[in-house]
C-alpha cells in the first residue's frame, strides 16, 4: 500500500482547470509562495532537468532574453529544477559571465522534489531524479489553463509559449475562441449559437465572415 501511494504521488499531475497546487519554496530570489503572487498576474511556471546542461541553458536564456515580452503580458516567470540553491546561483553567474544573459526571475531549488511531485514533473519512464520540461500557464485566479510537457532531449519553442499565453488572454478578455495557428491580428472564432433564435440572428449578422452557422470568424477590434 505504501509503495502504491509513493507511485501515485510521483505520477499525479494537475490538469487543465484545476487549481494550481500551492507551495512555498526557496528560490534564487528568496522564498516564494505561489498563492502570494499578485492577484492580477499570470504565471508561467516551468521546469528544467538540471543546471549546467546545454539544452537547459538555451531554454533558460530564451526565457531571460524575452522576459520583457512576458512582463508586457502581465506575466511572472517561475523556474524549477531538482538542484541546490548553490548550484542555481553558480549557474546563473556562469551563464551571465559567459554569454551576458542574466536569469532575472526566481528559480526554485527543489532538492526534496516536493514541488516536482505536486506538478507531475517527475516521470519515471523518462527520469526519476530530474524534472521533465514542463510548462504550466496559471491565470490570476491560480487556475491551470494550459500544460505543456517535453522530454529531456527536446527544447521548447519560446514563440509557441508566448503565442499560447496571448491566446489565453485574448480568449478570456473577448470571450472568443482561436483557430489553428492563430496569432495576434488574425481573425477569431465567434462562439456558435446555442438556440434557433441565436442561429437566425447569426445568419443576419453583419461584420462576420460566416462559413456556416457553427463556424464564423471576425476581426478583433482592440
Amino acid at each position: 500500500m505504501e509503495n502504491q501511494e509513493v507511485q501515485q504521488e510521483v505520477y499525479s499531475m494537475p490538469r487543465i482547470g484545476d487549481q494550481a497546487p500551492d507551495f512555498t519554496a526557496t528560490t534564487t530570489k528568496g522564498q516564494v509562495t505561489l498563492s502570494d503572487f499578485a492577484k492580477d498576474k499570470w504565471i508561467v511556471f516551468f521546469s528544467h532537468p538540471a543546471d549546467f546542461t546545454p539544452v537547459c541553458t538555451t531554454e533558460m536564456s530564451g526565457f531571460a532574453q524575452r522576459k520583457k515580452e512576458f512582463d508586457d503580458l502581465n506575466t511572472e516567470l517561475l523556474g524549477l529544477s531538482i538542484d541546490s540553491i548553490h548550484a542555481h546561483l553558480g549557474w546563473v553567474s556562469n551563464v551571465k559571465e559567459k554569454t551576458g544573459v542574466y536569469f532575472d526571475f526566481p528559480i526554485i531549488a527543489d532538492l526534496d522534489m516536493s514541488v516536482s511531485k505536486k506538478y507531475g514533473m517527475l516521470q519515471p519512464n523518462e527520469a526519476e531524479t530530474a524534472a521533465v520540461r514542463a510548462v504550466f500557464f496559471i491565470d490570476p485566479k491560480k487556475k491551470i489553463r494550459l500544460v505543456m510537457y517535453y522530454p529531456l532531449n527536446v527544447g521548447r519553442n519560446m514563440d509557441e509559449i508566448l503565442r499560447a499565453l496571448k491566446a489565453l488572454q485574448v480568449s478570456d478578455q473577448h470571450k472568443v475562441a482561436l483557430p489553428l495557428d492563430w496569432k495576434p491580428g488574425d481573425q477569431v472564432i465567434v462562439p456558435p449559437p446555442k438556440t434557433l433564435e441565436e442561429m437566425d440572428k447569426r445568419n443576419k449578422e453583419t461584420g462576420i465572415d460566416r462559413i456556416d452557422f457553427y463556424l464564423s470568424k471576425k476581426d478583433l477590434k482592440v
